[in-house]
């Protein structure tokens, strides 16, 4: 039998497949429903406590009140006065320092010696002590003191030189020069003139000596070394030795009188102050510190340069003979009654530029103001460190400020890029 011949195989009968799972019946999908009022006042219920909560947890920025540093020194927030307000700082400064002049001494002073000296009562020895001898003292102490600060600024500012001072470049030694002819050499020819002139022969003669030397400096600084700072320096040094061996050689003819004289030119003293004396500083002070406004932008424009000054329409040549003649006149008048005192101009501009910048129409009256209150404490030292005896005021000043010169040196080295 053939294997196409054999019968067919039984199968089983196919059953549909099923699983074991029964389908789920579908369901429609749920339409929105219309909220009803209780539901939204529910919902806006929820978003009210919500928003309360985020507010409770949310940062607030501190009130202006709020410290935001960690609390300052003391030294701190006077520094930052003096930055912010270096005018109000020294006007406080120096009021203070004026009536620390007129209360400290060998003499007590009693309030009621302010006004017992104008009235119809007798006058004490504290009021006339006051009245005549520590009020018009500290008076002419803050004008000198300004006189020089004014024109240390007007110095810097003429030469460019942040250590043009006028007692190092010799102007103020040209001042006591002059002075030293008039009291030895040309004292009988002063002893002549009419008492009400004998007054004003000083004045005239420092006022000259200091012009005759800020033009020799003016002149022989740009013929040596033009645009050379310590060639200005090295020529001043010359002439002050210059007229301080003529100061000598008046010391060495002097009679014994002359000799007291001279020591007070060389040291320096505002013991000499009166009421008229005042009044003539007075005058000249306001008159420099108007000239000084009037010439501040100038100056502004001359710190670029004389050609930068030029080309904005600054008269050069007028702006120079200005400023040297106002720099004379201060300088001047401060020896011819005062003496040699020197570092206040040097110090005074350096104390006011590092804080209202190198603006010549806030560092000039900046500079008189600091100028005035350096020289009251100075000159308050000098009467109440050896009582009775009084110590001149110049040695004080000359021992705060060379050091402080040193420094100055120091910084521009520094600055430069060379060794000190």
């Amino acid at each position: 039998m053939s294997i196409r011949n054999l019968p067919a195989m039984p199968q089983a009968p196919r059953q549909p497949h099923t699983s074991s799972a029964s389908p789920k019946p579908r369901t429609p999908p749920k339409l929105p429903t219309r909220p009803t009022p209780q539901s939204q006042q529910a919902q806006q219920t929820q978003y009210v406590q919500c928003a309360q909560q985020t507010q409770q947890t949310q940062y607030v920025p501190p009130s202006p009140q709020t410290p935001q540093t960690p609390q300052t020194s003391h030294r701190a927030k006077l520094w930052h006065r003096w930055q912010s307000a270096p005018g109000r700082v020294l006007a406080v400064a120096g009021l203070a320092a004026l009536l620390l002049a007129v209360q400290v001494g060998a003499v007590p002073v009693a309030a009621s010696d302010w006004w017992a000296w104008a009235g119809d009562g007798p006058a004490t020895g504290g009021a006339y002590v006051l009245w005549e001898l520590r009020l018009p003292r500290a008076l002419m102490a803050a004008a000198v003191g300004a006189a020089l600060g004014l024109a240390g600024a007007l110095a810097q500012g003429l030469f460019r030189n942040p250590l043009a001072d006028p007692g190092l470049l010799g102007v103020t030694s040209g001042a006591v020069c002059a002075a030293a002819l008039v009291l030895t050499v040309f004292a009988a020819a002063a002893a002549t003139l009419p008492p009400a002139a004998r007054m004003w022969v000083l004045p005239a003669a420092a006022f000259g000596g200091a012009l005759a030397v800020c033009l020799g400096l003016d002149r022989l600084a740009r013929w040596l070394t033009p645009g050379s700072v310590s060639g200005l320096l090295l020529t001043g040094l010359a002439l002050n030795a210059l007229t301080m061996a003529v100061v000598g050689l008046c010391t060495y003819l002097a009679t014994d009188e002359q000799l007291r004289s001279l020591s007070f030119w060389t040291l320096g003293s505002v013991a000499g102050a009166s009421w008229p004396v005042v009044a003539v500083l007075a005058t000249a002070l306001a008159v420099a510190l108007w000239q000084g406004r009037q010439l501040s932008q100038a100056l502004n424009a001359l710190a670029l340069g004389e050609a930068a000054a030029s080309h904005v329409g600054v008269d050069v040549p007028a702006l120079r003979w200005r400023l040297i003649v106002t720099v004379a006149l201060l300088c001047g008048l401060a020896v011819a009654w005062c003496g040699l005192i020197g570092f206040i101009g040097l110090m005074a501009p350096h104390l006011v530029r590092g804080v209202a910048g190198a603006d010549q129409r806030r560092v000039l009256p900046l500079a008189a103001a600091a100028g005035a209150v350096l020289l009251l404490l100075a000159d308050t030292a000098a009467r109440t460190v050896a009582i009775p005896a009084e110590v001149p005021v110049g040695i004080f000043t000359a021992l705060i400020g060379a050091p402080m010169f040193l420094a100055l040196l120091r910084g521009m080295a520094r600055r430069q890029g060379g060794h000190a």
